[in-house]
């Protein structure tokens, strides 16, 4: 699948509609091939034409439910076995409206086999086989209810703190292997999410509403800097940068055992 003027296999999740579908054209326009990753099988296909004639690229589609442990087993084998895939979006996911208390706990377990379970063993089977081959990038899709979960749904505000997180540490694990980890947390972006997941976003103001492509674009341009956070509705990186050192001010403290006498 792969070519000697290509940039190797760009692998997509949620690559039929909306973030994953753009990260698709923009990676092939960027010379990699693909290998397209949704549940409509009808959608990819479509895609994939479309990106075959104007990129010049190769293009395989895989039809997978990774609400199903099968489906997601089938993809991570996959991405263990094939030495010429070397980027992982994990896109796929899904959002979840109403209260915790009274939530439908059969859907909420689908978003957490989606959005935790299957990101989480993807970007192991990415590690394990990019870090042999010693190049190779891994972009985890977050959100910025992460850093505000008060904000929006429990378990989806949950399950993207989850994702920051294990990109964070991940990170960490692979420091001077070569293979590089991005979190990128957009704020509200128009996507097919909302009304999936039986969201009505009409009330959102439209000034706090990202397009898809510009979302897109920044998270590439994160990429291109290196950067692990890429927030791309945020204005200033600066305000960023300052959350982290303050986090890192306050990692030290975490650990004094002094700090319990305020509690007596």
């Amino acid at each position: 699948m792969n070519s000697a003027k290509h940039q190797g296999v760009a692998l997509v999740t949620g690559a039929s509609s909306g973030i994953g579908a753009i990260y698709a054209e923009r990676l092939a326009a960027r010379g990699f091939d693909l290998l397209l990753v949704a549940r409509d099988q009808e959608r990819l296909e479509i895609a994939a034409t479309k990106l075959r004639d104007a990129h010049g690229i190769q293009v395989e589609v895989l039809k997978a439910d990774l609400t199903q442990k099968d489906d997601v087993l089938k993809l991570e084998q996959r991405l263990r076995s094939d030495s010429g895939i070397s980027l992982l979006v994990n896109n796929a996911g899904v959002a979840a409206d109403g209260l915790l208390a009274n939530a439908d706990l059969d859907q909420l377990e689908r978003l957490i086999q989606l959005n935790i379970t299957a990101v989480t063993r993807l970007a192991s089977a990415a590690a394990a086989s990019f870090t042999k081959a010693g190049r190779g990038a891994i972009i985890n899709i977050a959100s910025v209810v992460a850093l505000f979960p008060e904000r929006f749904n429990a378990t989806y505000s949950a399950s993207k703190a989850y994702v920051l997180s294990l990109s964070q540490s991940l990170n960490a694990e692979l420091e001077g292997t070569g293979v590089q980890v991005q979190a990128v947390l957009p704020g509200v972006t128009r996507t097919e999410i909302w009304e999936r997941s039986g969201i009505d976003a009409s009330g959102i103001p439209a000034a706090m509403v990202m397009e898809a492509g510009e979302m897109v674009d920044a998270a590439l341009a994160g990429l291109d800097q290196g950067e692990l956070i890429t927030i791309p509705s945020l204005p200033d990186a600066g305000d960023w940068q300052a959350f982290v050192a303050a986090r890192h001010v306050l990692a030290p403290n975490l650990s004094h055992s002094s700090a319990a006498q305020r509690y007596k």
